[in-house]
């Protein structure tokens, strides 16, 4: 019999999250959609997304997209004093995330063995963009530097002049802060058994290489034919895809666009045959697409059990119905501004978790975390924000 959970997976569980940009954020977004209190560190200045538009009024949307629902503080770790704030916050927390260059946490005094020496149990999870001791762990790394050191612009395509394709989505930190989620949770689980925490090592490289097992294995096989590659088809006011995948697929392509005879052609009769002939199998596709809207490709093909859908942008997507079905989205609140933002894409007995609602100024909650869990009062703040060592700020 299907019942509900009684609280949020994560509920009770302590995070605190010294990471900025993307990877880090994302994953910590996700810890706490999930029920667990993440309490943001920032520097003074903030992290960088917060200039990065979408911006209104100055609020950016990319960072509150990243990190809704956490606990924003802001502490100057170049002073000793927010070191020590950072290590009491730590030292009865589950899970610590960061995300600066190997090496820098360790130098401020708040590395994995420093802080698991006092806390056992933390889990630690260290994220990089090559790994924490690697030849390459000093190279700085965003997601652009990584997919192009991995092949993974090779593997989206090459123009006539044989230049990698680019992607401008950040995958790799975003497979990295799915794989930083994952693993979190799996140490959770096996501290559940043991008592005790572990540190995590997770990098930007080894997470591009996970989603590239085709190319992955060809490249030690030394495939001679390239994967056959699914590209947009024209049609009278847009674009298609079209991917009939198997042979089933292929019988019911060839009915649904006037051509049972293809089923017989040798040029494209078998699964080989249509890979070695690929560029005129397109043809023949984009041939019948051209004289039709995408709506009516789409609707045609799919009727008739083919795999088609139309291009659509992501403001046209966001508009599907099957979105408002699931309760894909959900709105948060920034500052005097309300925007969608996406829930975690599974649920728990049918109830997906539900985003925190409040986008977090920088320093909003500082003073509110040092009354609650270093027990200081407000002389005590008022002093640590006279000497630069935190910044508090509400939210308007």
């Amino acid at each position: 019999m299907s019942h509900a959970f009684p609280a949020p997976a994560l509920e009770g569980l302590r995070v605190i999250d010294f990471s900025a940009m993307i990877a880090g954020p994302y994953c910590t977004r996700w810890l706490a959609d999930l029920g667990a209190d993440v309490i943001k560190v920032e520097p003074p200045e903030g992290d960088h997304m917060r200039q990065r538009p979408p911006l209104r009024d100055g609020r950016s949307a990319y960072f509150g997209h990243l990190n809704g629902g956490k606990r924003c503080i802001a502490l100057d770790l170049k002073r000793p004093a927010a070191v020590e704030i950072a290590r009491t916050l730590a030292a009865d927390a589950d899970i610590v995330v960061e995300a600066f260059r190997p090496g820098v946490m360790a130098r401020l005094g708040l590395g994995a063995a420093q802080l698991r020496a006092r806390n056992p149990r933390l889990i630690y999870c260290s994220i990089s963009g090559f790994g924490q001791d690697t030849a390459l762990s000093h190279r700085p790394a965003y997601a652009p530097i990584v997919h192009a050191a991995s092949g993974f612009d090779y593997a989206l395509g090459e123009d006539a002049e044989g230049r990698p394709a680019r992607s401008d989505v950040p995958m790799a930190d975003i497979l990295t802060a799915m794989f930083a989620a994952m693993s979190i949770q799996g140490a959770l689980l096996a501290r559940a058994r043991t008592g005790l925490g572990t540190v995590i090592d997770v990098n930007l490289m080894d997470s591009v290489m996970n989603v590239l097992p085709y190319e992955f294995q060809a490249a030690q096989a030394g495939a001679s034919q390239p994967r056959p590659s699914y590209k947009p088809l024209r049609a009278r006011d847009g674009h298609v895809l079209v991917t009939p995948i198997n042979a089933r697929n292929f019988i019911k392509l060839c009915d649904a666009l006037g051509h049972p005879e293809w089923a017989e052609d040798p040029l494209l009769s078998t699964d080989a045959a249509r890979f070695r002939n690929w560029a005129e199998y397109m043809r023949r596709i984009e041939s019948w697409t051209m004289e039709r809207t995408a709506a009516e490709c789409e609707t045609v093909l799919s009727a008739e059990g083919v795999p088609c859908t139309r291009y659509l942008r992501v403001e046209e997507a966001m508009g599907e119905p099957q979105f408002a079905q699931r309760g894909s989205f959900a709105p948060v609140v920034d500052g005097p501004h309300e925007y969608l933002t996406t829930r975690l894409p599974f649920g728990f007995d049918g109830i997906r978790p539900q985003p925190g609602a409040r986008v977090a100024a920088l320093g909003a909650d500082t003073a509110d975390v040092l009354q609650e869990r270093l027990q200081l009062s407000d002389a005590d703040i008022d002093a640590l924000v006279q000497a630069q060592v935190v910044m508090c700020q509400r939210d308007p």
